[in-house]
């Protein structure tokens, strides 16, 4: 035995399984895998403290450590606040009109992940036992930034609510207008401004809750030209950010500025409500409004609790919550917008 012989089997390394020795398993029987719960816990965005989504989600996405408030999406909210719901306008599509640079793969991407055409969905639903047009707003989709699709749906949602004289609840989250559609963008805080004068004129109620954040063109056309006002606590709501406005006029800001607390004190937000007691303060509004308004609104029977959301369960509408007088609406001149499109979705119950 020579020293080459020697030192290979002095120095030799025995082979394991993962090295494909001779006791490793067959290439056709992979390694079973372990099956772990995908996103078992969160981490809060507030506190940092980490919650069980299970307890989260029971929770209304409110962190029971330090109450932090974190978004949740468009359907799940609607699920929150409505027996029922059929959608409308589901073939209502964005595009690339300015052929800006990505936007293609980034709306595609979002489509794929989100389940979702863009960032709002649309339709009519039943609160406290009233039938009402509604929207809701989603954060996963870019930020629930407005560009042609959601102003389309929005807009064609407050006609359809006018022509079938029916109350309007929207729940309203968004980053502004969205700058990869430009001037497009733009065009669509007039043309839901129209369609909310118009649906003013009629006579019929609008009620807009705040979520956070609601910014930038949102703010400043539809978000605060409804009767009632209602913002979820802590929500961030105004039109430039805190930051750019700090370096604009070089003064510090208030301590909770553009908070819902603080537009509150100023007069810009009727109420501020938690998420567990909106339910029931939306439908006493609604039944309020429908009772006053000789019979227009259209009313059902309750639903049975099998089918209410859990927090009308556990929080009975109480009537005396509802704001003793809505304040005037300030809406922008009425244009004709175009006849509705009725596309009646397929029937989902929360």
């Amino acid at each position: 035995m020579n020293f080459e012989d020697l030192k290979k089997f002095f120095f030799r390394k025995p082979k394991n399984a993962l090295e494909g020795s001779e006791d490793a398993a067959p290439a056709d029987k992979p390694a079973k895998e372990a099956a772990i719960p995908e996103k078992l816990v969160e981490k809060c965005e507030k506190c940092g403290q980490i919650i069980l989504s299970d307890e989260l989600r029971d929770n209304f996405g409110i962190c029971p450590k330090c109450g932090h408030y974190k978004k949740i999406d468009a359907r799940a909210r609607i699920a929150l606040c409505a027996e029922q719901f059929a959608e409308l306008f589901s073939e209502v599509e964005g595009g690339n009109p300015l052929d800006f640079p990505g936007y293609d793969e980034k709306l595609a991407a979002l489509r794929e992940k989100t389940g979702e055409k863009d960032g709002v969905v649309c339709g009519t639903a039943v609160i406290g036992g009233v039938r009402c047009a509604l929207f809701s707003m989603d954060y996963r989709f870019q930020m629930g930034s407005m560009g042609h699709a959601v102003g389309e749906k929005i807009a064609q949602t407050f006609e359809y609510a006018a022509a079938n004289r029916l109350p309007v609840v929207g729940f309203i989250l968004s980053g502004g207008a969205r700058m990869q559609e430009g001037i497009i963008s733009l065009m669509q805080m007039a043309k839901t401004s129209a369609a909310v004068a118009k649906h003013s004129e009629a006579g019929l109620l609008y009620i807009a809750v705040l979520t956070d954040p609601t910014t930038g063109g949102v703010s400043a056309s539809f978000a605060f030209e409804a009767d009632i006002i209602i913002a979820e606590q802590g929500a961030l709501v105004g039109f430039a950010g805190p930051r750019v406005i700090e370096q604009t006029i070089r003064q510090k800001l208030p301590a909770g500025f553009q908070r819902a607390e603080f537009l509150q004190q100023k007069g810009f937000v009727d109420r501020i409500v938690g998420r567990r007691e909106m339910p029931a303060l939306l439908a006493s509004l609604l039944q309020l409004h429908s009772n006053a308004g000789e019979g227009e609104a259209e009313t059902f029977a309750p639903a049975s609790a099998s089918s209410a959301p859990a927090a009308a369960q556990t929080a009975a509408p109480a009537a005396k919550d509802a704001p003793s007088a809505a304040p005037a609406s300030e809406n922008a001149p009425a244009a004709q917008t175009g006849a509705a499109s009725e596309n009646g979705g397929k029937e989902v119950t929360a």
